[in-house]
């Protein structure tokens, strides 16, 4: 099931699939007229996490920080590059995907708990997301 989005030539049409983001992108463009997400200002990929870590979670991978935006909510909390992201706001964090799915207008503003690997230590940083522009 979809919503047909354009018809780009003879046999050819393009559908956005009907889930729970699509819901939520059309209510939001319904009730205020835009879809406001949260941003972190970071770079960064899954990455296996080591293996005595990786036993006390109970899970393989995190998300390594390649790079942070300057002057962005990332930077400010003291986030920087090779920091390894295991936990976003008491959930657990194995790839980019889970951060951009915790990014929701509710998070814009509010302080969020990072838990973070850094070398050998964990460390809990507190980071408040910003409106993304665009």
């Amino acid at each position: 099931m979809g919503i047909n989005t354009a018809v780009a030539g003879v046999g050819l049409g393009l559908a956005v699939p009907v889930n729970r983001a699509t819901r939520q992108i059309v209510g939001a463009l319904m009730t205020e007229g835009r879809f406001r997400r949260a941003y972190l200002g970071i770079a960064g990929g899954s990455r296996p996490l080591p293996p005595r870590v990786a036993r006390r979670l109970g899970r393989s991978s995190g998300v390594e920080v390649v790079s942070v935006v300057e002057a962005s909510p990332a930077a400010a909390a003291g986030l920087r590059p090779e920091d390894l992201i295991v936990e976003l706001d008491g959930s657990a964090v194995a790839d980019v995907g889970d951060i951009q799915r915790l990014m929701v207008v509710e998070r814009i503003g509010a302080p969020v708990p990072v838990r973070v690997l850094r070398g050998d230590a964990e460390l809990e940083l507190s980071l408040v997301p910003a409106e993304l522009d665009g």
